[in-house]
């Protein structure tokens, strides 16, 4: 098909706190056997965490079962799987009620996962060989810049290479301002969709919002050349 394929991964981390998505890319070649042994562990917590859940839903009358969540998520089961079984069911007219009422991290419902620190998974994609990318920073402290600015500075250190400038939830003041702050810090550029098929119908993948996003050709160029 013409197209150029690269291993990726979405990783929920732990920073001070707060819940930090971390993108990993692997370009040109395949995480090593530990990164993989490491991610199975990670996979086991998060069955444990959604059994908990299963089980402080019920008590407040939603009655679902790990087998049929699973059957939506298979081997990666979160959340939005959660949400969509409860809109099967009756529950809640709309996966974004499911997450207000009972799943979002205000809701009451929630189960914390054991997520690893930003810092350890920055080191475990790096020594894995892989391209650790902070993702989707408009979302991380509330788009506060300063916030920001000082994770960059400490998580440099740690082995951070790149930040997603290109994103379907920046404006393009955001674009601009994520451009100037990965070239201030010598960081690579990533970019992407954020395309989650059903659990996220407003977005298409490629073009983001509306059409709102067009990752330029040369982002994947210096990717590369940043390995």
């Amino acid at each position: 098909m013409g197209l150029r394929l690269i291993r990726g991964i979405e990783l929920s981390t732990r920073y001070n706190g707060a819940s930090i998505h971390l993108l990993g890319y692997f370009v040109g070649r395949e995480p090593n056997p530990e990164f993989l042994v490491w991610l199975a562990q990670m996979q086991q917590t998060r069955r444990e965490r959604n059994q908990k859940l299963i089980d402080k839903l019920r008590q407040y009358g939603v009655v679902l079962t790990l087998e049929e969540v699973e059957r939506k998520g298979r081997s990666l089961t979160g959340r939005p799987h959660f949400a969509r079984v409860m809109v099967e069911k009756g529950y809640v007219p709309d996966m974004e009620a499911a997450f207000r009422e009972y799943l979002d991290e205000s809701a009451r419902a929630y189960v914390e996962r054991q997520d690893p620190q930003l810092s350890q998974s920055i080191a475990r994609l790096r020594q894995a060989g892989g391209i650790p990318s902070l993702a989707h920073p408009v979302r991380i402290f509330r788009n506060d810049y300063d916030k920001l600015d000082v994770l960059i500075r400490e998580m440099i250190p740690h082995g951070l290479t790149a930040l997603e400038a290109y994103h379907s939830d920046h404006r393009p003041a955001d674009v601009r301002h994520y451009l100037e702050v990965a070239n201030r810090y010598g960081l690579a550029i990533t970019g992407g969709s954020d395309f989650h098929g059903a659990n996220k119908p407003r977005i298409h993948l490629g073009t983001g919002n509306g059409g709102n996003l067009s990752v330029p050709d040369h982002v994947l160029e210096d990717l590369m050349a940043a390995v």
